[in-house]
């Protein structure tokens, strides 16, 4: 399904689920003028053609004791694409790393991390992050406070 597949309803179903993935079918069929059934259809044939491609629940970092919010740019030793790879996959592997971005320019890679406090970020960021093999350079930024959040596309 490509974006010219869709139509007015299926844009309007995705914003709805966008603001609210926990909306019943009732409610989100409703809100954009159709009766039940066909708003489930639709709803699957989103899913099933990876346009959705999930529901979670949008967690208050701060209120987990997650006081911290910053972003690292890495530069590789190498752009291989098996020190791509093999530095995608490690990212894999830690936790404070919630996003992560390859990217070009000055850096090769963009991160969105979190933790509690200033000194797990400086750990992770000494004993683990500028230690990995593939790692070169890194540039961290820390974040002041959040002023814009909305879902992942404008539809």
């Amino acid at each position: 399904m490509l974006r010219a597949d869709l139509d007015a309803i299926d844009i309007k179903i995705l914003k709805e689920l966008q603001q609210d993935g926990r909306i019943t079918n009732v409610e989100l069929a409703e809100r954009v003028g159709i009766s039940a059934p066909p708003c489930l259809r639709r709803v699957r044939k989103l899913e099933e053609a990876g346009i959705i491609e999930g529901y979670h629940a949008l967690l208050n970092g701060q209120k987990l004791g997650f006081d911290l919010t910053a972003f690292c740019m890495v530069g590789l030793k190498r752009q291989s694409d098996a020190d791509l790879k093999g530095f995608a996959a490690t990212v894999q592997q830690w936790p404070l790393v919630r996003e992560a971005w390859m990217v070009n320019g000055d850096s090769d890679f963009l991160l969105r991390c979190t933790a509690e406090n200033l000194t797990q970020f400086q750990d992770f960021v000494i004993e683990v992050l500028t230690a990995d093999e593939h790692v070169d350079t890194v540039r961290t930024m820390l974040t002041i406070r959040q002023v814009k959040q909305l879902g992942l596309v404008e539809v």
